[in-house]
């Protein structure tokens, strides 16, 4: 096992400050989408799940296993989502037994513009404030991370959301 070793006062400040600047970043995304498309972070996430599938539609334990969360908690979002009018349960397999979720025409519409709304917001918050050089380097080191906790290239939440699809 590696020999571990305590930070200095200036790396903990640096760690201290990067903790703080994506915390500050992922409250004022969060907030947008609340406030400019009346959705959650949670329901943003399985929207744009449900955008990127197969004919815009999963399997619960599909949609459960793409964003990496408790069928539990998949399950109770659904409803409210249903409620809503976002999306609807389908019926999949030649059997017909299996039961999957797709977005409605409400669901489609608010996805795409959740999708563009974000995107805004993303450059607005994000990629507007680096420089070429800075975003090369974020997205190396970032590349690197994710290969060091993931050598396998695992597919997780991030790998699935990293790239929304165009809203068309």
């Amino acid at each position: 096992m590696a020999e571990t070793h305590a930070l200095e006062p200036e790396e903990w400040e640096f760690w201290d400050t990067w903790m703080r600047a994506q915390r500050l970043l992922a409250r004022e995304l969060d907030r947008a989408l609340q406030r400019d498309c009346g959705i959650s972070k949670a329901e943003f996430s399985m929207l744009v799940t449900l955008w990127q599938a197969l004919g815009r539609e999963m399997r619960v334990g599909e949609l459960s296993e793409s964003l990496d969360w408790e069928k539990s908690r998949v399950s109770h979002l659904l409803t409210r989502m249903e409620n809503r009018g976002f999306v609807e349960r389908t019926q999949s397999g030649a059997d017909g037994r299996r039961t999957g979720i797709g977005l409605t025409a409400d669901g489609r519409r608010a996805a795409q513009n959740a999708i563009l709304v974000h995107a805004g917001n993303v450059r607005r918050y994000f990629l507007d404030s680096l420089t070429p050089e800075q975003a090369a380097a974020i997205r190396t080191w970032s590349e690197q991370l994710i290969d060091h906790i993931e050598p396998d290239g695992g597919e997780g939440p991030a790998t699935s959301q990293g790239g929304v699809a165009d809203p068309r």
